[in-house]
């Protein structure tokens, strides 16, 4: 199994943001298009938890007048105290109010691990929590969130101290373990990998040059950061692709995903022009039969699908979109737009089938034409990528690999993709599962520094296009 090699193709200090292009200039549009790994299900963290057993005897102190950072409260008689009898959860003790109140109790980690903890939700967030006398949580009204990871051992009581700055104070909370092989938060938190992807106080960082929106799914709409993945917790490839694109252009980029997982190209997604063929004596699907496939000489048994109707879902969302720019985008309205590249990345759910692989390079061409029709954008740089391994279906896999890298325009076979069209081979990627969140081979085990890397090579060919 090869491993990964975390490697950043940028080192990035610093997102310059400064330099803009003139306001008429048109905004670029990347459309990024295939099945689940370009939905993207790289791991940001380990998961959040809601706390409650691992907190004990949790006692509430009141103190008279407003938080004064001046004051040591644990020398000060509290007006009140109150023992929680519930702290966490979904329903807390209710807090009386009326002073400074703080928490104080005892946590019990169930396993040895990092973590980060965020006490409270909406006006409770504003506090400062202590745990075994590190400050690790601080969140100041109208200051920034302030993290700062501890390791702690499974078993190990130790105190925590919560000191909350409003008067909005609950017993809610979540902690994340921050550690977990192959996570974003491990690879850039603890590794120091991708550094340009956080700030001075460990927060993730949002570009306000780079837009992503998303459509059927993954369906984000902001600006590019982590979570734009197939939830909130995951990335996919924009992320890495995306800094890339962005750090080049003056003028503000648009990430357009139009993907959804488990497609096939000879089926869900083959593109508009399409028609039946024939292998043997079956005959197979063109673009809006409502069958698959079915014997020469007898009636098709259509299903309540048809060939191509995942491309007409998802790049008819993507129109949408765009048809109504000012109304999707407000912070750019008024500005033009203009397509300034695609990016395919899908293949696994064709391997599936030795005619749909056999038949894939032809499809992925006429995905291509079909694509800068629709967006009518017939020179627009577009990107292929190979997809990831599937054991046992290595012979499937190579034919698909092979058609894929074969519609580059420097190899020659189709002249008219000469200096527009490139495909990268990102198969050396593949992660150790035994460093990965999970065992899952057709999605790179979740393992975000995969989908990060595989991002930063669509961004580096697409840079590549865009200087011929």
């Amino acid at each position: 199994m090869k491993r990964i090699i975390f490697s950043s193709l940028l080192a990035i200090a610093s997102l310059n943001t400064s330099a803009r292009a003139a306001s008429d200039d048109p905004v670029k549009v990347y459309i990024l298009a295939g099945q689940s790994n370009m939905v993207g299900i790289g791991q940001v963290t380990g998961g959040n938890t809601r706390w409650g057993t691992e907190f004990t005897e949790p006692v509430l102190s009141v103190y008279e007048g407003a938080f004064d950072p001046k004051v040591d409260y644990d020398k000060l008689t509290p007006t009140k105290t109150v023992k929680l009898e519930s702290f966490g959860g979904t329903n807390p003790t209710p807090y009386p109010g009326g002073g400074t109140q703080i928490v104080r109790g005892f946590f019990q980690a169930k396993e040895t691990a990092v973590f980060q903890f965020d006490p409270g939700f909406g006006e409770s967030a504003h506090n400062i929590m202590m745990v075994n006398g590190t400050e690790v949580h601080r969140k100041e009204p109208g200051g920034a969130t302030i993290h700062k990871s501890i390791k702690l051992n499974a078993g190990e009581k130790i105190p925590f101290k919560i000191i909350y700055l409003t008067a909005g104070a609950n017993g809610l909370g979540w902690y994340t373990r921050m550690d977990v092989p192959g996570t974003l938060s491990t690879l850039v938190k603890e590794q120091g990998k991708f550094p340009y992807l956080i700030d001075k106080n460990s927060n993730w960082v949002s570009r306000d040059d780079v837009w992503y929106k998303g459509v059927v799914t993954a369906t984000g709409n902001k600006w590019l950061s982590i979570g734009c993945g197939a939830n909130d917790s995951q990335i996919g490839p924009e992320l890495g692709f995306g800094h890339m694109i962005g750090n080049h252009h003056e003028e503000p980029v648009l990430i357009l995903k139009a993907s959804q997982g488990n497609r096939s190209l000879a089926w869900d997604f083959l593109p508009p022009g399409s028609e039946r063929y024939e292998v043997g004596d079956t005959v197979y699907a063109g673009y809006g039969d409502k069958a698959p496939s079915w014997k020469k000489g007898e009636q098709p048994k259509e299903v309540d699908w048809y060939a191509g109707k995942q491309y007409d879902d998802c790049i008819n969302a993507a129109k949408e979109v765009l048809a109504k720019f000012d109304e999707s985008f407000p912070h750019w309205k008024g500005r033009k737009y203009e397509i300034a590249g695609f990016v395919w990345f899908q293949g696994h759910k064709d391997t599936g089938s030795e005619v749909h692989a056999a038949r894939y390079e032809q499809n992925l061409v006429q995905m291509i034409k079909s694509l800068r029709k629709d967006f009518n954008a017939p020179n627009a740089p577009f990107l292929v990528s190979t997809g990831c391994g599937n054991p046992g279906r290595e012979k499937t896999d190579l034919t698909i690999a092979e058609a894929q890298l074969a519609v580059d325009g420097s190899k020659g076979k189709y002249p008219e993709f000469k200096g527009n069209v490139k495909s990268i081979d990102i198969r050396h990627i593949w992660p150790d599962p035994a460093q990965s969140p999970r065992d899952q081979s057709f999605h790179y085990h979740q393992n975000a520094g995969a989908y990060m890397e595989i991002g930063e090579a669509m961004g580096k060919g697409m840079l590549e296009l865009l200087k011929q």
